[in-house]
């Protein structure tokens, strides 16, 4: 790969006209054709007979006929582990992995190693990932407890927000002093992204379970332990600051009905303050899993009832929740093998977020224009991505074509997480992901990737 840097000469990019297919964007469906130039959607018509006539014999004709186009997915929450953790995922894996399932561009988590908690170790995850990334990414600047003159010099137009791990952290970047929050909520440049669970209480119910259990705590306890009495006393903390401090707040992977009262229904735009997300997970499984899974769903917050699950399902129907991503979070099946305490929690979802989410659409769960709301033009809406998450003219060309009636199994063997293992293997899906153009670069086409060009960086044009 050679690096997508700002002086890449994107006319060289070869040109595309994919016919035929049905658009799906910005609440509507219909037939038309997209022209690709220059890694730009040059024109978006639904007259054929004009897209034709103005493309010559430099063009590739793909035929879109009974497939779905959409613009690529925006995963808002990702762990692709480098550095340091690269046993269980990497820059160039994972990305290869998004392609595979349509997400053209990530946001990636500040709890690698050495955590994120510089200007300088950011700007090095972003020199990696121009090298390593055939999707487009950026890069969440970490929190600690004494970071925060670090935290101000963020740049908001070319970093998609802070992390703040608010009460509760897999690593070494736990926030719990409540002048350094107030500190963050007040001063941040730009977004804050948290994750709410509160440590207290998750110690209090842990100490309880070992009372009982000992040791081998049975995986299905994890959601009592994780609670949601803490996800709800950590989620209100955050509301409570941000309602204080004006912030602009994202609250990642809501897991129970509780959290859902403390959101608005107001449109998801840059006008809005405090925005919700959903990962796929909590949308799939519920806590009647654990008995066939166990600790493969074991995530941070835990899932819960089918009573969260429904209720979350139907927050993100009428918008209290904006956004649907994976919190991707790879380990090596090895250690996902170990008892409570030594088995990590989280697990791979991007290759297969977007087929889930058609999946249940499938199912008459939500409608498929729903799902490119919400995993796509939302998170470029609320985040300010620049020129992506929609199938426009003068837009970048993110975008994904689907055969949404070819069904396929989950095997090991079609895996591309560096870890090999899925959550949702033996799963059947219907969807199926035939191409996907990473800034008219494609990166993915039937079944074959294309490492010549790797992803750019994301832009934010923030109000």
């Amino acid at each position: 790969m050679h690096a997508a840097s700002c002086d890449y000469d994107f006319s060289m990019e070869k040109k595309y006209l994919i016919t035929g297919a049905t658009l799906i964007n910005e609440g509507r469906s219909f037939k038309g054709s997209v022209l690709i130039a220059g890694g730009m959607i040059s024109r978006v018509t639904d007259d054929e007979d004009a897209a034709f006539s103005e493309v010559g014999t430099d063009v590739q004709l793909i035929d879109g006929s009974g497939k779905w186009l959409i613009p690529g997915v925006i995963d808002d929450q990702v762990h692709f582990r480098d550095p340091g953790l690269t046993h269980k995922a990497d820059l160039y894996t994972e990305s290869r992995a998004a392609v595979a399932g349509g997400v053209t561009s990530y946001m990636e988590m500040p709890n690698t190693v050495p955590n994120t908690l510089t200007q300088e170790l950011l700007e090095q995850k972003y020199r990696m990932a121009s090298e390593k990334s055939l999707a487009n990414y950026s890069f969440y600047m970490g929190a600690s407890n004494d970071n925060l003159a670090e935290i101000v010099k963020t740049d908001p137009r070319t970093v998609c927000g802070i992390k703040v791990f608010m009460g509760a952290s897999t690593g070494n970047m736990l926030v719990d002093k409540t002048e350094t929050l107030e500190g963050i909520f007040r001063d941040a440049p730009t977004l804050v992204a948290v994750h709410c669970e509160d440590e207290a209480t998750i110690r209090k119910n842990t100490a309880l379970m070992r009372e009982k259990y000992g040791e081998e705590i049975p995986v299905d306890l994890h959601p009592l332990i994780r609670s949601r009495e803490a996800c709800y006393k950590s989620s209100s903390l955050a509301v409570e600051l941000a309602l204080r401090y004006n912030t602009r707040l994202h609250i990642l992977h809501l897991s129970t009905a509780d959290e859902v009262q403390l959101l608005s229904d107001a449109p998801a735009d840059a006008s809005k303050r405090i925005t919700a997300e959903v990962c796929v997970h909590h949308l799939w499984f519920s806590d009647q899993d654990y008995d066939r899974l166990g600790a493969r769903i074991k995530w941070n917050p835990a899932i819960k009832t089918t009573a969260d699950r429904d209720a979350l399902m139907q927050a993100l129907l009428d918008g209290r929740i904006d956004v649907v991503a994976t919190d991707h979070a790879p380990h090596t099946i090895e250690e996902k093998t170990n008892t409570y305490f030594s088995c990590p929690s989280g697990g791979p979802l991007v290759q297969h977020s977007l087929v889930a989410m058609l999946e249940m659409s499938r199912h008459g769960k939500i409608s498929p224009e729903m799902v490119v709301e919400k995993m796509c033009h939302a998170p470029a809406r609320i985040f300010g991505v620049d020129r992506r998450g929609f199938i426009r003219e003068g837009y970048h060309a993110d975008l994904v074509l689907i055969d949404p009636d070819d069904p396929w199994e989950v095997k090991t063997e079609n895996i591309h997480y560096k870890c090999g293992w899925s959550p949702l293997e033996g799963a059947i899906f219907h969807s199926r992901i035939t191409h996907t153009f990473v800034g008219g670069h494609l990166a993915w086409d039937n079944g074959s990737f294309d490492n010549s060009r790797p992803g750019s960086r994301l832009l934010f044009n923030r109000s």
